[in-house]
């Protein structure tokens, strides 16, 4: 099954409604520092297949990474693991700093 992209002005939306996403972040933890989503759980995409428990699988879950690759790759994962609302932030945190939160720095 393919995943589901969202893109970041709509997940902007999503953010703001009562019953918000689980935010995946699954770059690497120096990256996470220079830049993120408030409120993202980091959990990098090497430790996804032995962290993915910690995840709600009922829950929906928005992956993120810098440019949407790595988090396509933890997406599917999720996906095959029997996670039920998987999606893929698409252009990842680049496209949420440019196009939602100048603030956020690109790099």
């Amino acid at each position: 099954m393919a995943v589901i992209q969202i893109e970041a002005t709509d997940l902007l939306v999503r953010l703001s409604e009562k019953d918000s996403p689980i935010l995946l972040d699954v770059r690497e933890p120096h990256e996470f520092e220079y830049a993120r989503i408030e409120g993202s759980e980091l959990i990098p995409l090497n430790q996804i297949p032995l962290r993915f428990n910690e995840l709600d699988p009922l829950k929906e879950v928005v992956v993120i990474c810098h440019h949407g690759i790595r988090s396509q790759q933890a997406a599917f994962f999720l996906d095959h693991q029997g996670f039920k609302h998987v999606l893929n932030l698409a252009g990842g945190i680049d496209a949420w700093s440019r196009e939602c939160d100048p603030n956020i720095k690109r790099y």
